[in-house]
Order: C-alpha cells, then sequence, then structure tokens
C-alpha cells in the first residue's frame, strides 16, 4: 500500500492565516526594527568620520556632536529593541495560546474511533508542542529576520559607495553561504517533523506509564518500562543530533566564509590603502558594514532552523486540524428539540476493522421507555451495539431510527443532551465529588444536586468523609473505592435527566450490599426511560421489558427473562450457570 504523501504548509498559507492577521503588529515591529538598524549604521559612518575629518582638524565641538550622535543612535537602538521584544513576543504568546485552544477543540470533536487509535499522551503533545514554533514566525524571530535582510541590503549599498571592488569580492562568497543554507534548511525540516512525531510517542508511553503505574508496580515491570521510555528518548536525542549537525553546519560554513571574506579584504584594503585608492577610514566603515552585512546573513542559520522548526509543527497541526470533525457530517441536519425515545435497530452491520464484522444484521426495536438488556459472552458484541446506540460508533450497514428519524441524520448536539451514560470503566475527573457529579450541569441547583446523591445512595459515603461532598478524590478518583466510583457515575448520569440512557456494566464494580441499594435507584432512574442495559451479573436485568442474547454479533434469543429461562437456551445456560457460582 502506497505510503500517504504527507501534507506541507505553504508560505502563502501561513502569510494568509497568521501574519497577515497580524498585520498591525507585525508592521509595527518592523517600523521600529528599521529605526534600530538604521541606528546601528550610525557607528561605522562617524567612525569614518572620526578618522578622516576630526582627528586631523582636532575639531573638538565636532568630536562633541558626533559623540552625542552616537549615544543617540545607542539609546534609540535600546528602546527599540525593548519596545520590539513586547510587542512581538506578547502577541506571538498570544497566538500559541490561542492555536492551542483551536487545537484542543478540533481534537476534542473528533470520532470515538479516533481515539481509539490514538495515544492520549501523543495528542497532548499535539496540542501543547507542535503550535510552539509559531511563536518565531509571529515574534522576533520574523522581525530579526526582516530586520537583517533590510540591514544587509543598506550595508551592500554603503559598501558599493566605498568600494565597488571590494564589495565584489565580499558578495561571492556570500552568495555560496546562501545556496549552502538553501539546500541545508530543505534537509532539516523533514527532520524537525520526525522529531514532533517521536515526541508525541515517548510522551504518550510516558502518560501511559504514569497513568498505569499500580499495574507497572504489581508485576514488578519497572525495569521494562524504564528500558522503553530510554529506548524512545534516545531516538529523540538522534533526531536532535541529526538537526543540530545541519544547523551547525550551516553556522559553521558562515563563520568560514566571514572569516575568508575579511582575510581578503584584509589584503585587498591594505594594498589599496598603499596605492592610496582607499583612505584608512573609509577600510574601517567597509570593514564595520561588512560585519552589518554578514552578522545577519550568518544569523539567518539560526533563525533559518527556528522558521524550520515552526514549518514543521505547523505541518502537524495542519494534518490534525484537517481530520475530519464527528459533527462534519453533511447528512447531520436534523435538530430534534423533543426526543421520545423509540429505537429501531434495523439489519444494522459494524467492524472496527473492514472484513471483521462485530455486529452482523442485528434488528429489534427499543419502544419509548423501555429497559433493553443485552447479555452475553465477552467479545459477543454487547458494548459496540450500545455504543451505536449512544452514536459513539456509526453503522457501516443498516439504519438505526430514532422516533421514525433515521439516527444518522440527527444532530449529535440535539441527542446527546438527551444522553447519559454509566461506563463500564467509571471515568471520573481529578476534583471534588460535587464537581464529578455536576459535570453534565453545572448550573443545576442543589436540591437537583442532592436528589441525584440520594438516589444513587452516594452520601452513604460521603457522610463518613470530613469534607463530605467537596472531598477531593485525586486523578481518576483513585481515592475512592471502584463502588463509590460507579456510584458517583450514576448519580451524574441521574442529574443528566436523560431520554436515552446507557449502562455498560452500572452495577460491576459494587458489592452485594451497594447493588441492592442502587438496583432500587436506577430502577426509579430508569422509569420512563429508554433504557439499555449491559449486565454480566444477569440478576440485576430481570425485570428488563425485552432480553437480547448476543453471540458472536448475532442475536440468538430475545423475549423477558421467564421466557428464556422456559425456552431452556443460551440464556438459561448462562443464568444457571451464574446460579451456581
Amino acid at each position: 500500500m502506497a505510503k500517504k504523501a504527507e501534507r506541507k504548509v505553504t508560505m502563502g498559507q501561513v502569510f494568509k492565516t497568521i501574519i497577515w492577521p497580524r498585520r498591525k503588529h507585525l508592521f509595527l515591529g518592523l517600523f521600529l526594527i528599521i529605526i534600530s538598524r538604521l541606528a546601528s549604521l550610525v557607528l561605522p559612518g562617524a567612525s569614518k568620520y572620526l578618522i578622516d575629518d576630526v582627528i586631523p582638524s582636532n575639531d573638538l565641538n565636532m568630536l562633541k556632536w558626533l559623540i552625542i550622535a552616537v549615544v543617540t543612535a545607542i539609546v534609540v537602538q535600546s528602546v527599540t529593541s525593548y519596545a520590539l521584544t513586547q510587542i512581538l513576543s506578547v502577541e506571538a504568546q498570544n497566538l500559541i495560546a490561542k492555536l492551542r485552544s483551536q487545537v484542543q477543540s478540533h481534537i476534542i470533536k473528533l470520532p470515538i474511533r479516533f481515539f481509539d487509535n490514538t495515544k492520549t499522551g501523543e495528542l497532548v503533545s499535539r496540542i501543547m508542542s507542535d503550535v510552539e514554533g509559531v511563536r518565531n514566525l509571529v515574534g522576533t524571530g520574523f522581525a530579526q529576520m526582516i530586520g537583517g535582510i533590510l540591514t544587509a541590503v543598506i550595508s551592500l549599498f554603503l559598501l558599493i559607495s566605498i568600494s565597488p571592488k571590494m564589495t565584489l569580492f565580499v558578495l561571492l562568497p556570500v552568495v555560496v553561504f546562501g545556496l549552502v543554507s538553501l539546500k541545508a534548511f530543505g534537509k532539516i525540516r523533514p527532520i524537525f517533523r520526525e522529531r514532533g512525531k517521536i515526541n508525541a510517542q515517548v510522551t504518550g508511553r510516558l502518560t501511559e506509564t504514569l497513568g498505569g503505574i499500580r499495574v507497572i508496580k504489581g508485576f514488578n515491570a519497572e525495569q521494562q518500562e524504564i528500558k522503553t521510555f530510554a529506548k524512545g528518548v534516545e531516538e529523540l536525542f538522534l533526531n536532535v543530533k541529526a538537526s543540530l549537525t545541519a544547523t551547525s553546519f550551516v553556522t559553521s560554513a558562515g563563520a568560514l566564509l566571514l572569516g575568508l571574506a575579511s582575510a581578503g579584504i584584509m589584503g585587498l584594503g591594505g594594498y589599496m590603502i598603499m596605492q592610496d585608492q582607499l583612505t584608512f577610514g573609509d577600510f574601517l566603515a567597509f570593514t564595520l558594514y561588512l560585519g552589518f552585512m554578514i552578522a545577519p546573513i550568518v544569523q539567518m542559520s539560526n533563525i533559518g532552523s527556528q522558521l524550520t522548526e515552526a514549518f514543521a509543527g505547523l505541518d502537524r497541526t495542519e494534518e490534525i486540524m484537517n481530520t475530519p470533525l464527528e459533527a462534519d457530517d453533511n447528512l447531520r441536519t436534523l435538530s430534534l428539540d423533543k426526543i421520545k425515545g423509540k429505537m429501531v435497530f434495523d439489519k444494522v452491520s459494524f467492524a472496527y476493522e473492514e472484513g471483521k464484522e462485530v455486529v452482523k444484521e442485528i434488528s429489534f426495536e427499543a419502544p419509548a421507555g423501555s429497559v433493553t438488556a443485552l447479555v452475553g459472552t465477552s467479545g459477543s458484541g454487547k458494548t459496540t451495539i450500545a455504543g451505536l446506540a449512544a452514536t459513539f460508533l456509526t453503522p457501516d450497514s443498516g439504519t438505526i431510527y430514532l422516533d421514525g428519524n433515521d439516527l444518522a441524520t440527527v444532530t449529535l448536539d440535539s441527542f446527546r443532551s438527551k444522553l447519559g451514560v454509566v461506563l463500564q470503566d467509571d471515568f471520573l475527573f481529578e476534583g471534588t465529588i460535587r464537581e464529578n457529579i455536576l459535570f453534565p450541569r453545572p448550573d443545576a441547583s442543589e436540591t437537583q444536586l442532592q436528589q441525584a446523591v440520594h438516589a444513587a445512595h452516594v452520601q452513604e459515603f460521603t457522610d463518613r468523609f470530613e469534607n463530605g461532598l467537596d472531598t477531593l478524590i485525586g486523578e481518576r478518583g483513585v481515592k475512592l473505592s471502584g463502588g463509590q466510583r460507579q456510584r458517583i457515575a450514576i448519580a451524574r448520569a441521574i442529574l443528566a435527566d436523560p431520554r436515552i440512557l446507557i449502562l455498560d456494566e452500572a452495577t460491576s464494580n459494587l458489592d452485594t450490599e451497594s447493588e441492592t441499594l442502587i438496583q432500587a435507584s436506577l430502577k426509579d432512574l430508569m422509569q420512563g426511560r429508554t433504557t439499555f442495559v449491559i449486565a454480566h451479573r444477569l440478576s440485576t436485568i430481570r425485570q428488563a421489558d425485552q432480553i437480547l442474547v448476543i453471540e458472536q454479533g448475532n442475536i440468538v434469543e430475545r423475549g423477558k427473562h421467564e421466557d428464556l429461562i422456559a425456552l431452556e437456551g443460551r440464556y438459561y445456560q448462562l443464568y444457571t450457570y451464574q446460579a451456581r457460582i
């Protein structure tokens, strides 16, 4: 299979989307840098005037004014340099903040399937690191490049006015250096792109390692993870080494050419002074102007590598920003104000990998307000069916209807605002118990919060905590037991007051006492709501309106608990097996 061509951001795109919208800051920055560079050219001119005119004529008054002019130029340089940093550096950091927000906003709206295939740490790197380089496009790097070019051009004309012959001698190595730099930066950009990928992979693995620290310690696998991280860091080092080698080559080549040009000018200038073709003041001014012309060109190697890094980061940012959003589906145009909750699966199929169907042409009806239980062995397709009902996944074929409308045409906002989920992985955010329960409705009243807390029997353990609902629970709720986390997740779903409810192993982490308490709460929660329940404990779904027995992506049995028991088929086997345990 042919490798997908990598997108490259062009200078035109950067100018249109990043530079031009900030033209006021950049034009002001360029104005300041022009003033600064012009002020810097006062010293060489003053040096020539000092040696050729002021000293030979012993003119103390002119010496005084010459010193005042040089000091004024130095002060102007300092002030403009400070103002330049304040204006452009601050705007660059402002741009980075905005870009991070844009990338995070885009990533969080991508489909579930995207997150299934991408490490969390890698996405963190995309959001935080890849946009960093733009500070060199809007910040002082870009301005220094323009200022450097301006200084070099003005210096070139001043050099020609002093001695065209020596200027021509200097231009040859400068042209060679320019060609070498262009070639080198063309090779550096892919290295920077690769660095972004490696950095994302290393960050991703590190995030996984820290998140799974209990598993690592439980299997005494610290050394294994240390080696894995060290290998990633080594790859990153080799990449940085390659880029440093390339940029240092450009810098060294510039220094060499500058040195050769200076040596040549020393010989040629000395000869011309001896032949009375050049004054000593002209020679000094030429040497100083030469430094002003070549120094920015050599500096371009640093600025060039910074801009190359910025473009590489923008390449990767552009790549992620071009990934289609979950809501980009043009079919999703129907916004539903009210949802009754009747869902119908009509010959629905789905595969995570092509040719390997997990759900195979299943058809069933879930009337509004009914409870549909999905049972079967692990890997049979239960969670996938629930994911399809929740719009986390989209059918490959067949249709899911919601209140008679094709669910694929309903806007995600209008559907998910009426959706509640309690997943097997009862994910909680770092913060307090209160904040986690209020997550779906931050503006809920204290009365509504307390109703949800009592319905899920959360107060039974929060009353024992010194800070009650304001207790900090740590990352992913590590300070709580599995049952406590589950009850908070259920309270969160109760507060959301959904029309469609997905309960994926909602009582899996509860002890028998907690389960008994919550069964009554769940019964109240499910009242009048279309509910899909996935449960390994078959005792929890005896009251379901219909039970679907799933095996290898197919519905092999369906009916109420009593009917399926009387049938003595697959459900009967599963139920009696659990009863014996």
